[in-house]
C-alpha cells in the first residue's frame, strides 16, 4: 500500500515545529535541531538480546551493531555538535557491561569530537561506568526539555512510548513508528533494532496530549508521512 495516497501532509527530512523552534525530522526516526546542531534519539534498547538471551529467550544477538549502524549513518549526515540519547539507551542496568569490544570501540568513535548526553531512563536510571559522555535526568535548552518520561509540559521533547500509528486503505492496513507530536510536545519514535510500539490510539496518548488534535508523522523508507490522530487506527 503507498503509504502517499492518504498522507495530508508528506516531505523528506520533514520539518516539525515544537514551541516555535522547527526541528528536522528525519525518515530513520531521529530528530536534528539545525541552530544547536543537536542531532537526539531515543529508545536505543542496547543489548536488548543479550538481556533476553540471559533469561534463556533466544534472540538474534545483532541487535546493538544494528542500532549503532543506524544512528553511525545519521551522525554521518548531520555532522551533529552534540548527541543526545532519551533514555532506555541500555534494555537493563548491566547492558554496558556486555557490550562487544567492537560495538564498545564504536559508540567511542561516534562521541569523538562531540557532545554526548545520556538522558536516564526507566530501563537505565544509573549513569553507566566507562562508556563516555555525559549522564543526565533532563537537559533544558531554552524553550525545551528533553527528558524520557513525558510529562505533559510544554516544549517537552520525550520517549519511552514508542509510538506506532496505524492507517488503513482499500482493507490493507500498515503500521509503522512515528513522532507523535502538536505544536507544544513531541514523543519520540524508538530506535532500537529489537523495540516494539505502542499505538498512538492508546490511551495513554489521549492523557498526553489531551486530545487527539495530534499529529501521527509516519517513518516511511525515505520520507515522512503526517496524519492527523483522528485518522489513525486503533490496533
Amino acid at each position: 500500500m503507498s503509504v502517499a495516497a492518504q498522507s495530508e501532509t508528506a516531505g523528506q527530512g520533514g520539518t516539525i515545529a515544537v514551541a516555535g523552534v522547527a526541528f528536522v525530522a528525519d525518515p530513520d526516526g531521529a530528530l536534528y535541531w539545525p541552530e544547536q546542531g543537536l542531532l537526539a534519539v531515543s529508545d536505543l534498547h542496547l543489548e536488548k538480546g543479550s538481556s533476553y538471551a540471559a533469561r534463556g529467550q533466544l534472540l538474534p544477538p545483532y541487535d546493538t551493531a544494528a542500532t549503532l549502524a543506524r544512528l553511525t549513518k545519521l551522525i554521518a549526515r548531520y555532522a551533529p555538535r552534540c548527541v543526545v540519547s532519551l533514555g532506555d539507551s541500555f534494555h537493563d542496568c548491566r547492558g554496558p557491561a556486555r557490550l562487544s569490544r567492537e560495538n564498545r570501540d564504536t559508540i567511542a568513535v561516534l562521541q569523538r569530537g562531540r557532545d554526548w548526553i545520556w538522558i536516564t531512563g526507566n530501563h537505565d536510571p544509573e549513569p553507566a561506568e566507562n562508556i563516555g559522555g555525559a549522564f543526565h535526568a533532563t537537559l533544558t535548552l531554552g524553550a525545551l526539555t528533553f527528558r524520557h518520561l513525558p510529562a505533559g509540559a510544554t516544549g517537552e521533547i520525550s520517549g519511552h512510548l514508542h509510538p506506532v500509528a496505524r492507517i488503513s486503505q482499500r482493507g490493507r492496513s500498515m503500521r509503522r513508528r512515528c513522532f507523535a507530536a502538536d505544536a507544544t510536545r513531541m514523543v519520540m519514535p524508538a530506535f532500537g533494532a529489537f523495540t516494539g510500539g505502542l499505538n498512538i490510539r492508546d490511551a495513554a496518548f489521549a492523557d498526553l496530549f489531551g486530545t487527539l488534535a495530534f499529529t501521527a508523522h509516519m517513518l516511511g523508507d525515505t520520507r515522512l508521512y503526517a496524519f492527523s490522530a483522528k485518522r489513525c487506527l486503533a490496533d
